[in-house]
């Protein structure tokens, strides 16, 4: 009897184990058909993709170009290749070789000479450094918070290697950093336009800037607020001293203080119009000044074929915000001591449309430094100013051919000035 007992329990934990496996294995079954309809589901997408491609193409990818970010991200890719040629021709002397003031205009590039300066015949430049590229990321979240990522590049102002640069053979450039920031919806963090900047007012022009004199032009890291029409941001500060009598330049990090810049804008049918404000403290080891400026810009829609623009600037430390740094920020005395510059400058341009492939700019620049001779001596630039004229040609919408003819003057504290004038030509194609 218990021999036979043990054989039927023997045989019901048998039975119990097959169940077991059994039930584990219809587990399985299920789960592999659930992957084999996911799958068939994907397969019908991409057939469904494929289909809608003309006959004898493929789509460049199936799947999504980023695979790795958060749901409802859309990928956008864009840019231009540029090429600019140009003939300068300047009274007091050349412009450096491979300087930034032959690849565009830079009112402290022109050379001032004085009395019996000769410049010499004109010069010819051609470089295609300011082509461009950009990423974009763009997510809207199930809760209607919006996400962006922005990174933009060129290739003026970079080296990589012993060729970099050279004309001789190669005119090889490395990538630079323009735009590289991240937003949350009222929030931006990164590299981009300075906020006591407007972009959306610079004129439609050939060079590189334009109305250099006279305008507001600075990229920086920062972090900032925006709420409608208001913005505020804590920006990189950086200052910039004159030496003491010789107007030679360098560079300061020592603020313990970010710059602060807010601006008000607001826009319509009519145009748009903004104005910014900017605080700053200087510093350079343990001396400090402060400076503040005003910056009021807009457009102003004269029909549907006219536009005025224009930029008017003023303050004390306006020096590296304004005209690329034609003004340094301060001066310092033979006490080491620092002394904040006061700085004007402004700018205003006329666009007309003859028609929808037919362009034309007419824009004026001038900066005025308002130096203090006792500390900064008389070989620095007082003022900076430039006329402009342009025609853009556009056979297709996104091609730009471009000719534009500039004159420009610096003079200096002790009267001496320089003249420069060029013909700038330019094809340019966005995508």
């Amino acid at each position: 009897m218990a021999q036979l007992e043990a054989q039927v329990q023997a045989l019901l934990n048998a039975q119990q184990q097959q169940a077991s496996q059994i039930t584990q294995t219809q587990g399985q079954i299920a789960q592999t058909q659930g992957q084999i309809s996911q799958t068939q589901t994907q397969l019908d997408e991409v057939r469904t993709r494929v289909a809608k491609v003309p006959a004898g193409k493929q789509p460049i990818q199936a799947q999504s170009i980023m695979a790795g970010a958060m749901p409802n991200t859309t990928f956008t890719f864009g840019g231009f290749i540029k090429m600019d040629g140009m003939y300068t021709d300047t009274s007091d002397g050349r412009i450096v070789d491979g300087s930034a003031g032959r690849l565009f205009y830079v009112p402290a590039a022109i050379p001032v000479a004085g009395a019996g300066a000769d410049g010499g015949d004109g010069y010819t430049d051609f470089h295609a450094q300011f082509s461009r590229f950009n990423f974009s990321m763009d997510t809207v979240t199930d809760n209607g918070d919006k996400i962006k990522a922005y990174l933009e590049a060129d290739m003026f102002g970079g080296g990589s290697n012993t060729f970099a640069g050279n004309e001789t053979s190669t005119n090889t450039y490395a990538l630079s950093l323009r735009h590289a920031y991240v937003s949350w919806n009222h929030w931006l963090a990164g590299q981009t336009w300075s906020n006591f900047m407007n972009a959306e007012v610079l004129p439609d022009a050939v060079d590189f800037l334009g109305p250099t004199d006279g305008v507001i032009f600075v990229r920086q890291a920062q972090l900032r607020y925006t709420n409608g029409g208001f913005s505020v941001a804590l920006e990189n500060p950086q200052t910039t001293m004159g030496a003491y009598r010789t107007g030679v330049r360098s560079n300061s990090g020592d603020s313990s203080l970010p710059d602060l810049t807010a601006k008000w804008q607001t826009k319509g049918d009519w145009g748009l119009f903004s104005v910014a404000a900017l605080l700053r403290q200087f510093k350079y080891q343990d001396e400090t000044d402060n400076g503040a400026a005003l910056s009021v810009a807009g457009k102003f829609n004269l029909g549907k074929a006219d536009d005025l623009r224009y930029q008017v600037n003023g303050g004390k430390g306006i020096g590296r915000y304004m005209a690329l740094g034609l003004g340094p920020d301060t001066v310092v005395d033979a006490d080491n001591d620092l002394h904040a510059q006061d700085g004007y400058g402004g700018w205003v341009a006329w666009r007309h449309l003859f028609s929808p492939k037919v362009r034309t700019n007419l824009y004026y620049a001038q900066a005025l430094l308002d130096n203090d001779v006792e500390y900064t001596g008389y070989g620095v630039t007082e003022r900076a100013q430039s006329w402009h004229a342009n025609v853009i040609y556009s056979p297709y919408p996104k091609l730009d051919l471009g000719a534009e003819l500039s004159w420009g003057q610096r003079q200096l504290e002790d009267d001496r000035s320089g003249d420069f004038k060029r013909i700038h030509t330019s094809v340019k194609y966005s995508f």
